[in-house]
């Protein structure tokens, strides 16, 4: 079974603030302005994971408004959706993702940026795919814009044993799998993410 998801995702750059997209930092005179630290690449993956497996969106796991996710590094919220996957029994078969911006010029940039993708999505480079457009005539000159699609396929019964005996706690993650096995659902929009919010600032 395969499940598709959708991602989207704006910024406006703001002069003075540090610029990171797709966890790469850039040397660039102006960043991303945001409640996070405004990578708006892994902000269009992390809805991207989410939408397939409907599990809500960014915004329902880290509201905007919410002073923990101040400045915080978005692989967090990636690596919360990464694991709403793999709860709901999937993985990653392949992502492909679009920049749409005046600068910086991505491309000579853009196998860094599949790299260090694949190492946060824990996945071969092969599976990534990164492309850059500018927007002309849009006038959108002084905002970045990113889209993504993932594509997810189901993991096997044997898949889901071999997870289950990688993480650390074995016999919640039997639970899992168990209920994966004998065909019952949880709703994935009630699990809170896999670590202490209070502990980030």
């Amino acid at each position: 079974m395969m499940r598709i998801g959708y991602g989207w995702d704006s910024h406006a750059f703001k002069p003075g603030v540090p610029l990171k997209i797709g966890g790469v930092a850039f040397d660039h005179p102006a960043g991303l302005a945001g409640h996070s630290d405004g990578d708006v690449l892994l902000h269009a993956i992390t809805d991207a994971l989410l939408g397939a497996v409907a599990a809500g969106d960014i915004g329902s796991f880290f509201p905007p408004g919410d002073p923990r996710w101040k400045d915080a590094d978005s692989a967090v919220f990636l690596q919360t959706a990464l694991e709403e996957i793999r709860h709901a029994g999937y993985r990653i078969a392949n992502i492909d993702t679009t920049l749409v911006l005046a600068a910086p010029k991505i491309g000579p940039v853009a196998e860094k940026l599949r790299e260090r993708l694949a190492e946060l999505l824990s996945i071969d480079p092969g599976a990534v795919s990164v492309k850059a457009k500018t927007p002309e005539g849009l006038n959108q000159d002084d905002v970045a814009v990113a889209h993504a699609i993932v594509l997810l396929e189901k993991l096997d019964d044997d898949a889901l044993l071999e997870r289950m005996a990688a993480v650390e706690e074995p016999q919640v993650q039997m639970d899992d799998v168990v209920r994966k096995l004998v065909g019952r659902t949880t709703s994935a929009q009630t699990r809170k993410p896999g670590f202490n919010t209070d502990d980030i600032s």
